[in-house]
């Protein structure tokens, strides 16, 4: 940080005050409602419009650290009364009256002042980042690595008939897409006819990942992935195909299908990694901020897994643009993420976000703003209104 500061100090656009502090003043919630193109349907849950809370960290400078947790009970456990609890009766005291150059300590203090609550905390430790970019005039992109500043996400077919899925999946070609992120395990009996009705419709070039939100048993697992590969399906990967935390079942699929296995709901901490690295019962890792904590985590994560020669996915529950536009400054920060699952926002039908990334179907171009980019969000339900 000191020799980039060295070198861009009086440059444009970069406004560094030694010595000032930025202090928190105060912590602000509120709820945004962003309807979906389509529902979303999972093994776990169907899902109409996007139900968020919206964290606004407000320091004494007056620049504003913007974050997002979206209530994911089903995965995280995080409802919204949850997540609102955990800002109201612990995160928010903690923040408050804190400068935020003590980076390293304010993190680390959102991190412990409540266990589990995940989504809460990334939602915190995002606006902390932000405003932490903000105060040195960096994008946290180029404060993390900055690796590239665009990259290539995926798009998800929702679980449907088989015939239902093929046309969606043919309607997201024609917009560009070339990876589809296939949801499967309602009804595993159809599983294999899903992913037979999407490769003939979609032809041998388009990459097919499946992800079955744990619907699947090991022996079903391994049964299921070998039938699509003995039919010729070419599937890229499977996604967390069994239970959370049966470590034992992930590893016996992966070492029985010919499908490389990517652990998702098995990976909520720098530890669960490290046990899956070391356990060898996962082929790749998928980071998510609202599993994890936040950016400080999921840099952990990554840090860890490149060390391990294990190359990550980054992805995201069903987010708006606040959150999913963090995941793309730490996925354009660090090259051992080479797989992106960050369609949220264009699932999405309309984007209340001012600022950050730039969507453009499946290229995604991250912003060079200070900080996360982000600047303001429309529709906002303030909670102390």
């Amino acid at each position: 940080m000191e020799a980039w500061l060295a070198l861009n100090e009086g440059k444009a656009g970069c406004e560094i005050k030694e010595g000032m502090l930025m202090k928190i003043t105060k912590v602000r919630l509120g709820r945004i409602s962003v309807p979906l193109r389509v529902p979303f349907k999972t093994a776990l849950r169907q899902v109409n419009s996007v139900e968020d809370i919206i964290v606004e960290i407000h320091t004494d400078s007056g620049e504003v650290g913007f974050g997002e947790a979206p209530p994911t009970g089903v995965i995280t456990g995080d409802t919204t009364g949850a997540i609102i609890g955990a800002f109201q009766d612990h995160i928010s005291k903690t923040l408050v009256g804190r400068d935020v150059d003590d980076f390293e300590d304010i993190t680390r203090a959102v991190q412990d002042c409540i266990v589990k609550n995940s989504s809460a905390k990334a939602a915190a430790d995002m606006a902390l980042w932000d405003l932490y970019g903000k105060k040195y005039g960096i994008p946290v992109y180029k404060m993390l690595g900055g690796a590239r500043n665009k990259i290539i996400t995926d798009i998800t077919i929702s679980v449907n008939p088989p015939e239902e899925m093929a046309r969606d999946a043919v309607d997201a070609i024609r917009r560009g897409y070339d990876t589809l992120k296939v949801k499967v395990g309602i009804d595993p009996s159809l599983d294999v006819a899903r992913l037979a009705a999407i490769r003939q419709a979609v032809g041998p070039e388009v990459r097919i990942r499946i992800d079955a939100n744990q619907a699947w048993s090991p022996k079903q697992a391994v049964r299921l992935l070998n039938q699509m590969q003995d039919k010729g399906l070419d599937i890229e990967l499977v996604e967390q195909p069994v239970k959370a935390h049966d470590y034992e079942g992930l590893k016996y699929v992966t070492e029985r299908s010919y499908v490389p296995v990517l652990a998702d709901e098995a990976v909520f901490s720098v530890e669960d990694a490290l046990k899956i690295v070391q356990m060898q019962a996962a082929d790749l890792i998928n980071i998510k901020l609202m599993k994890c904590g936040g950016l400080t985590n999921a840099l952990k994560i990554a840090t860890l897994a490149e060390v391990c020669g294990v190359e990550c996915m980054i992805g995201c529950m069903l987010e708006a643009k606040v959150s999913v536009n963090a995941a793309v400054h730490l996925a354009c920060a660090r090259k051992i993420i080479t797989r992106v699952d960050l369609d949220g926002p264009v699932l999405c039908s309309e984007d209340p976000v001012e600022g950050g990334a730039v969507f453009n179907e499946k290229e995604i171009t991250v912003s060079d703003a200070p900080g996360l980019g982000v600047t303001g969000i429309q529709g906002i339900r303030y909670l102390d209104d």
